[in-house]
Order: C-alpha cells, then structure tokens, then sequence
C-alpha cells in the first residue's frame, strides 16, 4: 500500500513539475500590442511587437511636453507640446523568472533593459506663445525600467536611461549643433488594447 501511495505521489509531482516547465519554458513577449500612454509630460501611442522570445520592438507616436519660466519667456511662462517619434528594442530579461514564481507576465509585464531612439522633428509646436518653434532633435538612450499590468488593460512603467543627443541648430541658421549627455526618467500610466 505505501509503494502505491509513493508511486501515485511521485506520479502527481512529475506531472506537475513538467507543467510548470512548460510554463515556464513557452512564455514568451506578446506577438503586438498596442496602446496609449500618458506621463509627467506628454501623451503617446505604442506598440510593442515580437522580435524573439524576450525581444520586442516598441515604436511609438506622440507629443512631449514642456514648461519654460523666466524673464526670457514671454508673458513669464509657457508650456509647449511638440511631436517625437520613438523606436526601441526592449530585452524584457526575467519573464521566465516572473512566470516560475507564478507572476503576471501578460502584456510584457516584466523587467527590461532597452536601447530607445527618439526623434523631436520640426513638423508643428502647440504652445501657449505663438513665437516658437521646435529644434530638431536626435537622441540615442540606454534605459533600464520595469512594466507592470493591472486589472488586464492599465499599466504602469518605471525607469531610468543615460544617452547621447544631437540637437540641429545649424536648421535654424546657427554655426554649430548641440551635442549632449541626455537622461531619462520614465514615469507613465497607459492602456493597452
């Protein structure tokens, strides 16, 4: 009887320790989603598509904001909103992880480390001032953030980057463009579809 009980026992644990391994084993980014985003300073849409098992591809659309103060400011203060274009490979790097711990990993809720380029073109301004125009801009971010989904379609994403940036003044008739170190603080709420 106890050989029995033992050999049903050692049964039940393997089938379920080869569940969970393919579990564990097929999680994988989501093949697209799409969604919108809003954050401390601005409004985008995006879409994440699959690359390879823990790779994907966002690209995005949207408008970033800005506020400017002082006495180089008309009326002493304004506040822009002009468009950019993102495009960034994600490595989200413990989706296994997550889902052996019996995590949510839909909607690539997980950590990742990304390679983000964004473009800031020269197409429109909305601004509070009617004098402005946008300076064309390049940059080039190494971030690192996490993804979080609640409730099936909200989420959340936190992160930090440090990259290089170009910004094309010799477009607006100066002698020479602006080379910087930029930094990245990713602080945004979305809804994905």
């Amino acid at each position: 009887m106890f050989r029995k009980v033992f050999v049903i026992q050692a049964v039940i644990a393997l089938f379920a320790f080869s569940t969970n391994a393919q579990t564990t084993q097929n999680v994988s980014v989501e093949k697209s989603i799409w969604g919108v985003q809003t954050g401390l300073l601005g409004i985008w849409g995006n879409n994440e598509s699959r690359l390879s098992e823990t790779i994907a591809l966002r690209s995005e659309l949207g408008l970033n904001g800005g506020f400017a103060a002082g006495t180089f400011v008309e009326d002493g203060f304004q506040w822009v909103l002009a468009p950019t274009l993102n495009i960034e490979p994600r490595w989200y790097y413990n989706m296994r992880k997550r889902a052996a711990k019996g995590k949510i990993t839909e909607k690539n809720t997980a950590n990742f480390f990304g390679l983000k380029t964004a473009y800031n073109p020269d197409w429109f301004l909305i601004s509070s001032s009617a004098n402005n125009s946008v300076i064309e801009s390049l940059t080039i971010t190494a971030q690192w953030g996490i993804e979080r989904t609640l409730w099936q379609h909200f989420t959340y994403e936190v992160g930090l980057g440090l990259g290089y940036g170009v910004e094309f003044w010799k477009q607006k008739g100066f002698s020479e463009n602006e080379h910087l170190i930029v930094g990245n603080l990713l602080l945004r709420l979305g809804y994905t579809f």
